[in-house]
C-alpha cells in the first residue's frame, strides 16, 4: 500500500538494502519492509557455484584437443563483487535487472581457459591427453594466485579436468598406433619367451654337456687311478720277477760252483783211481798172465767159468784134434750151474 512492501530472502542469499545510494541494511537471509520508489536491493548468492566448461586448444605439435571439466567458486567479498558487477535485484519480477551475474562465471572460465592454453601450448599431443590431473593441479595453484579473481572478490574452491580429447581422426590414428605398438609388444613378448625358452634349452644342454664332461673326467680319473694301480702292480710284479731272477741266477751260480766242485772232486777221484790202478799195474808187471786170469776167476759163477773154458777151447781149437760134447754133459753142467745159483741166492737171503 502506497509503495510500501515486505520481502523475505533465503538463507543462501546475501542481501544489501540500499536507499538513496547508501547501504542501510545487509546480511544473509534478511526480511524487511521497504519503500519501492526509493529502495534498491542487491542480492548475492552465498553458496558455491559449479560451472562446467568445454573448449578447444592447440598442443605443441599443432594438434587440436578438447578440454572438458568443471570449476567451483564462491563469492567471499560481496562488496567488491557488487562494485564491479551489477547484482541489483528486481523484487517485482524476482530477477536481476542485468546479466552481470552470469558474466561472472564466464570471467572465471576465461581465466581458466587462458591458463589451460598456456600449459597445452608447451605439451605435445601424447603428453597433453595424459596430463589431466597434473594440468588441473597446476591451473588450480595459478588461479588461486590470480589478481583478477581477488579483485572480483571470489574464491576458487575446485578445478578439475575431466578429459582432454583429440579429434576423431587423430584419435583413430592414435588408437591404430597404440594398437600396433601393443601388437609389437606382444610380438616382442612372444620373441622374448621364445628366446628365453631357447636360452633355457641351451642352458639345459650346456648343463648336460658339462655333466657328461664331468662324468668323462671322473671316468678318466678312475681309469688313470686304475692304470696307476696296474702300473704299481706291474712294477711290483717286475720287482718280484727281478728278485726271482736274481735268486735263480744266484742258485744257478751256486749250481755251477757245485758242478765245478763236483767235477773237480770226480777228477780228483778219477786221478786217485788212476794212480791206484797205475800202482797195481806196476806191481803186476812181472806176473804170469795165466796166474792173473786164474786170480780173476776166483769166486766166479760156474756158468761164467764154463763160458771161459769154452772160450779157451775155442782159442786153442787148432791144437785140439777132436772134442765131443754130448747133450748129457752140457745138461749136467747147466744143472750144476743152476743149483749153485740157487744156493748163492739162499745164502744171500
Amino acid at each position: 500500500m502506497f509503495g510500501f512492501r515486505f520481502v523475505k530472502f533465503q538463507p543462501s542469499e546475501y542481501v544489501m538494502k540500499v536507499r538513496n545510494g547508501k547501504i542501510v541494511k545487509e546480511g544473509v537471509g534478511l526480511s524487511f519492509r521497504y519503500y519501492a520508489p526509493t529502495t534498491s536491493v542487491i542480492v548475492v548468492p552465498v553458496s558455491s557455484i559449479d560451472v562446467p566448461f568445454i573448449f578447444e586448444e592447440i598442443t605443441n605439435d599443432y594438434q587440436t584437443v578438447t578440454v572438458q571439466g568443471q570449476l567451483t567458486y564462491r563469492i567471499v567479498d560481496y562488496r567488491k563483487t557488487t562494485q564491479i558487477l551489477n547484482y541489483t535485484y528486481n523484487l517485482r519480477k524476482n530477477q536481476y535487472i542485468s546479466d552481470d551475474p552470469n558474466k561472472l562465471a564466464q570471467r572465471v572460465i576465461n581465466i581458466a581457459k587462458v591458463l589451460t592454453k598456456k600449459h597445452l601450448e608447451q605439451m605435445p599431443l601424447r603428453e597433453a591427453i595424459q596430463s589431466s590431473e597434473r594440468l588441473a593441479q597446476s591451473i588450480t595453484r595459478e588461479i588461486m594466485q590470480n589478481a583478477e579473481l581477488e579483485k572480483l572478490g571470489i574464491e576458487l574452491m575446485g578445478f578439475s579436468v575431466l578429459a582432454i580429447l583429440p579429434n576423431k581422426e587423430t584419435m583413430r590414428a592414435l588408437e591404430a598406433q597404440a594398437r600396433e605398438q601393443i601388437l609389437r609388444n606382444a610380438d616382442d613378448a612372444l620373441y622374448e619367451r621364445r628366446n628365453a625358452s631357447i636360452e633355457q634349452e641351451r642352458r639345459v644342454k650346456e648343463n648336460e654337456l658339462n655333466t657328461e664332461i664331468a662324468v668323462e673326467t671322473k671316468k678318466k680319473q678312475i681309469r688313470e687311478t686304475q692304470l696307476d694301480a696296474e702300473r704299481s702292480v706291474s712294477v711290483k710284479k717286475n720287482e718280484i720277477k727281478e728278485e726271482q731272477l736274481q735268486f735263480d741266477t744266484m742258485m744257478e751260480e751256486k749250481k755251477q760252483q757245485l758242478t765245478e766242485l763236483s767235477i773237480a772232486n770226480s777228477k780228483a777221484q778219477a786221478d786217485a783211481k788212476a794212480y791206484e790202478m797205475s800202482a797195481v799195474m806196476k806191481s803186476l808187471e812181472g806176473v804170469n798172465p795165466a796166474l792173473l786170469q786164474s786170480m780173476a776167476n776166483m769166486g766166479m759163477n760156474p756158468d761164467k767159468l764154463i763160458a771161459i773154458a769154452f772160450q779157451g777151447l775155442a782159442e786153442n781149437a787148432g791144437r785140439i784134434g777132436q772134442l765131443n760134447i754130448t747133450p748129457d754133459l752140457l745138461q749136467g753142467l747147466l744143472s750144476e750151474s743152476n743149483n749153485h745159483q740157487q744156493q748163492q741166492g739162499g745164502r744171500s737171503r
